[in-house]
């Protein structure tokens, strides 16, 4: 039952995160609304690039970690959070000098990494104290929070300013919440082991978290490439609506599916056999191929019949034009990202992590400048971006292949034909009412199949 509550956190997270898309896009102008998202995309990206490293680390090492040397881990990871954060504030002031962005657009971006990325390690070592439950309930208290931050600040204010303070409001709630939730057991190290800790942490976490900014940047720089060209438009605005809305569920349910499984497939690698090591990792496969193989199609089938009610009427063209493409592109992204990296990282490859992200950035940004540059639409560029994140799944997949922990085939099979089912009810009309709810009763119920057939959530039994 604690991973179906951690599953349903998830989902949670990603429904608050879609809505917080859709108020602040209905408070703000376009003008700001394509301010918040560029500097909220900004701030991810900076948080990524700080603080990943310590996330990978410690995902990688404390799970797999004693009692007594995961609490000095703890200590290391925390002190060098706190180090990560005085640097990203000092070095990431002299960076926005540069930036047309207002001071207090920037200021509040900085902030936001700062907080997010602190709130996220803490909640990892939460959750890797064995307290999935509780870190479940923290993420989804933080959505909440969120949410309710930047829809109050783009209400009474309506401004790019006033939405970024309500996130990073949100985030501060969060830390406080779980530091009052969950005092996680720490040993105090000497200066020698943290400094050897901190050297474990870089020499693997640098390079992996390396990667992820690498990857993060992709989808950044479609943006600017894309909006180079559309400037701040209604366009503009509905193709920044599609990126921040379609990457957040396929972002949260990785997440989720980390959160859950990771941690047993790290344990089973480092202490297990050769053979419990292969299952535990093809379960995890299997887990996110169909998943998000059903939520693509879930994107596709409703999230049209939602924009037309939720989206602004200025960007609603462009957000319509645009959203299948991008929910086919993050899909693909995501398991370049996660699905085949997961072999790399359990052997501690982190090198080829970066040389795979390095390739998909170099490709995808010369298709996609070529793409814009030769008058596409942001729909065709953005479909030539998945051609290429396509391409790079397939040469990266020699490990994974060598580990040989095939999904079972059949299974995906199902989920597929699940996705186009729910993908097709988007031709369907939604009046009456009666004929809205008849197709969210047959997506539920292909969704239920195709999650039992896999006993994802160890809840049913195969036949």
């Amino acid at each position: 039952m604690t991973r179906l509550f951690a599953m349903a956190g998830y989902v949670y997270q990603s429904a608050a995160a879609i809505i917080l898309i859709f108020a602040v896009s209905h408070l703000l102008p376009a003008a700001d609304y394509t301010s918040f998202s560029l500097a909220l995309a900004s701030s991810q990206l900076l948080c990524v690039l700080m603080f990943e490293w310590l996330q990978l680390a410690g995902l990688r090492f404390l799970a797999a970690a004693g009692e007594d040397e995961a609490a000095r881990l703890r200590w290391s990871l925390f002190a060098a959070g706190v180090s990560s954060a005085g640097a990203l504030l000092a070095v990431g002031s002299c960076a926005f000098l540069a930036s047309t962005l207002p001071a207090g657009i920037i200021a509040l971006g900085l902030g936001i990494s700062v907080l997010q990325g602190v709130t996220d390690l803490y909640f990892l070592t939460v959750r890797l104290s064995d307290r999935l439950g509780v870190a479940s309930s923290l993420l989804a208290l933080r959505a909440t929070a969120l949410l309710a931050g930047a829809a109050v600040g783009g209400r009474i204010s309506g401004t790019a300013e006033a939405a970024l303070l309500g996130i990073a409001l949100g985030h501060t709630l969060g830390l406080v919440a779980g530091l009052i939730a969950y005092r996680t057991p720490l040993e105090r190290a000497s200066w020698q082991a943290m400094l050897a800790d901190w050297k474990t942490f870089a020499r693997y976490g640098m390079l992996a978290a390396g990667a992820s900014v690498i990857h993060l940047s992709v989808p950044v720089l479609l943006r600017f490439i894309v909006i180079g060209r559309l400037g701040a438009t209604g366009a503009g605005a509905g193709f920044s609506i599609a990126l921040d809305l379609l990457q957040r569920p396929f972002w949260v349910l990785n997440a989720a599916i980390h959160t859950v499984s990771y941690p047993e497939v790290v344990k089973d690698f480092e202490r297990g056999t050769v053979t419990k090591s292969v299952q535990s990792a093809r379960r995890m496969f299997e887990f996110m191929i169909c998943t998000t193989l059903v939520l693509l199609g879930g994107l596709v089938g409703f999230i049209p019949d939602a924009a037309r009610i939720l989206v602004p009427r200025e960007s609603l063209d462009g957000f319509l034009t645009t959203a299948p493409m991008v929910a086919a592109f993050y899909f693909l992204h995501t398991h370049l990202q996660a699905t085949v990296a997961v072999v790399p990282h359990l052997e501690k490859l982190a090198t080829r992590l970066v040389v795979v992200a390095a390739g998909q950035l170099a490709i995808v940004a010369a298709i996609a400048l070529a793409a814009v540059w030769a008058g596409l639409s942001p729909r065709q560029a953005v479909g030539c971006a998945s051609l290429a994140t396509l391409a790079t799944i397939l040469v990266a997949l020699g490990p994974t292949l060598r580990f040989e922990a095939f999904p079972r085939w059949s299974l995906v099979a199902q989920a597929l034909v699940a996705a186009v089912l729910i993908g097709s009810l988007g031709t369907m009309p939604t009046e009456p009412p009666a004929w809205l709810a008849g197709k969210i009763v047959i997506a539920a119920i292909a969704t239920a199949l195709v999650g039992w057939r896999g006993d994802f959530l160890m809840l049913a039994r195969r036949g």
